[in-house]
This record gives structure tokens, C-alpha cells and sequence, in this order.
């Protein structure tokens, strides 16, 4: 389920005037204070929608409840940037946790400098105090991996894990005392399955190295995940061409299959695509297939693994229906929301929806 965005933090001016104010006081002129300045870094990458997963709940008995979460409807993240100070007890020194405001009246704290975490944990526990006198429902902490020393000072004081990726954690926080709403993580991971066949009625199949398929002899469909922030159609085709050499033209998303409890007890969704091959030379992926071919689509149907496994099969029934003119499959558009200027794909059976209503009537551009 390798899918960025940066955005300069700064202080707003209806922060920065209070905290001018308070610096003036402790010490002077403002003409001797330099402004107090956030570190220059960048907010996170827009999350795709439903990619947060509700973790298990804080120390000290505050894990929340799962019942009421929801999924993600848009990006969590606002444009609007803000930061906020705590005193501590450190010698007087103003200790900055920066943040932004979400789109559904949450805050983002974004850390991306060292702190000492008593430091860390005062400016936390001051500012959730405020938040929750403001009625501020749900907070997230962003920790790059470089600040994993900040993990504990959370969790202590009630953040539950939510979801990590490589390079950061994400924490959550749900201040009110009722059941949180928070969205999950993502759920699903998807896989794509690709049908190729020449003129010649000879399928493209490869044989694995790993797996457990190793070893058999078996011959399947090329098939491969998605990468982040990758469209069904192109991962398709990207992974016939690392699999096997061939370059192919995307045509169809004949079919999906959805299974659950998959990897890292994950659901999974499995799209079956039809390709239409555009060279026909084999160079095979020397890391992960162990051979392929062009095999005559009678030869491939009459493999006992083929009769035995489902999916295989109705792969082959469909593929050969679409081959036939006899099925149609989803093909897809390029369409914009009435919320976000970005483009996103819209698959559909075309030739049935112009039957039923005539020609499809498409400003955008098809991918």
C-alpha cells in the first residue's frame, strides 16, 4: 500500500501580539526583543482519505474507546498555521510547541526540533488544559523518528499510538470524556492482477520465486501492490513491465475481489485489470520471477491449480469474455470535486452507461 507537500510554519499575528506583550514585560523594550521565531519545517503530506488507524489507548488507564470512530472524509490538515507557548519552569525560557488547526476543529501538534521532554511534557500539559476549556475535541503529535525520545512524555500524559509510517509516528488524544470519533487508519491494502493476451491467444504468465508458490511450477498472473499515491491503472501496468519486460497498455478493471484479516491483519482489495500488450519481447524480473512466458490460454486454463483456485479461474473467464466483446469492464475518468482542485479517477462500465443514456458527456481529459 511511494506516494509531498511543505508548508512554512510562522506564528500568526493574533498569537504573536499576546506573546509580544508577555515578552515585554519580562524583559523590556520591545525594541531590545527579537520576535520570537518557530523553526522553519514542514507540515505533513495531505493523508489520503481513511489513512488513520485507531491504536490502543494511553497509560494510566485513559485508553479510549473505539466505539464511534469514523472514517476520514477529507484531508485532516488546514492551511491555516498557528503555535502556541507554555511557560516552564526551566530558568523562564518560553518553550514552543507549533501546531496547526484541522479542518474538523482538531489540532496537529508538529514537532520537528529536539526538546528536552520535561520541557515537552509542561508545554503538553498546559496547552491540553487550554484546549479543553476552548472545547477542542481531538489533538494529534506528529514525532519524526528523530524525536522518538518525546514518545513516552506523551503517552503519559494520554496519547494512544494511531498510526507510523516510516519516517514519524502519529498520536492521538480525544480531550472530551465521551466516546471518540477520530478516524481510523487505513484498512485496506490493494493489489492488482493483470490479464495480457496476444493475438496469438497466449496469456503472459510467470512463475515466483517466493511464496508459496516457490517452487511448484505453477504459472500465474503477473500481479504486484499498488504503491502510495499510485492510480490502479498505472501500478498495473508497472508491475507487467518489472515482472516480465512487456510494455502494455491499460484497458480495464474487469472485476475486484475484497478479503479481510490479510497482512498485518489488514483487509485487502485485489483489482483485476485486462492489459493490452504493446511488445512482446520477455525479460524477466531477476529478483522475484523465476520465469515467464507467453502460454497458450488452454495450456494455462488446464493447470489443476488453475481448476482448484477460484480467483484464477474466474481471472480467466472474465478475461476471456472481455477478449470476446462479451463483457465490459470499468474503465476509468478523470474527474475534480467540488471541494479540492485535485484530480482524482472515476471507474465505470462505459459502453452499457452510453446504451442506457447516450454518449458519456466528459470535459476532463481520460487517463
Amino acid at each position: 500500500m511511494a506516494h509531498s507537500l511543505s508548508l512554512s510554519l510562522s506564528l500568526s499575528l493574533p498569537t504573536r501580539a499576546p506573546l509580544l506583550r508577555l515578552l515585554r514585560r519580562r524583559r523590556g523594550p520591545a525594541h531590545s526583543v527579537a520576535p520570537p521565531r518557530l523553526p522553519v519545517c514542514s507540515a505533513p503530506p495531505r493523508p489520503r482519505r481513511g489513512a488513520l488507524f485507531l491504536g490502543p489507548g494511553g497509560a494510566g488507564g485513559r485508553r479510549r474507546s473505539g466505539v464511534g470512530s469514523r472514517t476520514m472524509s477529507a484531508s485532516i490538515y488546514s492551511t491555516t498555521v498557528d503555535a502556541e507557548s507554555a511557560m516552564t519552569k526551566n530558568g523562564g525560557d518560553m518553550e514552543l510547541l507549533p501546531f496547526v488547526y484541522d479542518k474538523h476543529g482538531g489540532i496537529i501538534i508538529e514537532m520537528t526540533s529536539p526538546m528536552d521532554p520535561q520541557a515537552f511534557s509542561a508545554s503538553l500539559k498546559s496547552l491540553l488544559s487550554k484546549w479543553r476549556e476552548q472545547g477542542i475535541r481531538g489533538v494529534w503529535i506528529k514525532l519524526p523518528i528523530s524525536l522518538a525520545n518525546l514518545i513516552q512524555s506523551a503517552v503519559e500524559e494520554g496519547f494512544w499510538y494511531h498510526h507510523a509510517e516510516e519516517t514519524y509516528l502519529m498520536l492521538a488524544y480525544w480531550l472530551p470524556n465521551t466516546p471518540h470519533t477520530l478516524p481510523v487508519n487505513a484498512t485496506h491494502r490493494v493489489g492488482v492482477g493483470a490479464f495480457v493476451m496476444n493475438d496469438k491467444r497466449e496469456v503472459l504468465v510467470v512463475q515466483e520465486k517466493s511464496g508459496v508458490l516457490k517452487g511448484l511450477g505453477i504459472w500465474k498472473f503477473p500481479t504486484g501492490v499498488v504503491e502510495p499515491g499510485e492510480d490502479i491503472n498505472i501500478g498495473v501496468v508497472r508491475e507487467v513491465k518489472e515482472e516480465t519486460g512487456v510494455d502494455a497498455e491499460f484497458v480495464e478493471v474487469l472485476a475486484f475481489r475484497q478479503s479481510h484479516k490479510a497482512y498485518f491483519e489488514k483487509s485487502d482489495l485485489f483489482f483485476v485489470c485486462i492489459l493490452r500488450p504493446l511488445s512482446f519481447d520477455i525479460t524477466k524480473q531477476e529478483s522475484e520471477i523465476e520465469d515467464a512466458q507467453w502460454m497458450p490460454v488452454e495450456e494455462f486454463a488446464a493447470q489443476p491449480f488453475v481448476q482448484k483456485h477460484e480467483l484464477v479461474k474466474y481471472i480467466l473467464e472474465v478475461g476471456l469474455a472481455k477478449s470476446d466483446k462479451e463483457y465490459a469492464g470499468f474503465s476509468p475518468i478523470s474527474i475534480k470535486s467540488a471541494f479540492s482542485p485535485k484530480q482524482s479517477l472515476f471507474y465505470m462500465n462505459r459502453r452499457d452507461l452510453e446504451k442506457a443514456s447516450g454518449p458519456i458527456i466528459n470535459t476532463q481529459k481520460d487517463s
